[in-house]
């Protein structure tokens, strides 16, 4: 049963990561827009790419920090 509720905490914690990697992403697209002084004509695209880096940093850091 101890394998189960360890894994239904890392479920959760990536979750919340992954809640949290959403508004990052957001926030950082937003001030680049605010730096260039428009928005981007493929914001999806930037967006997408932008959480997807920064999903595989945080998601491997768990992994190895949760442990095996």
């Amino acid at each position: 049963m101890v394998a189960s509720e360890e894994i239904a905490v890392q479920a959760i914690l990536f979750l919340i990561v992954a809640v949290a990697l959403y508004f990052a992403a957001n926030w950082i697209l937003e001030r680049i827009e605010v730096r260039l002084g428009r928005r981007l004509e493929y914001r999806t695209l930037y967006f997408f790419a932008l959480l997807l880096g920064l999903a595989m940093v945080s998601f491997s850091l768990i992994g190895r920090l949760s442990g095996p």
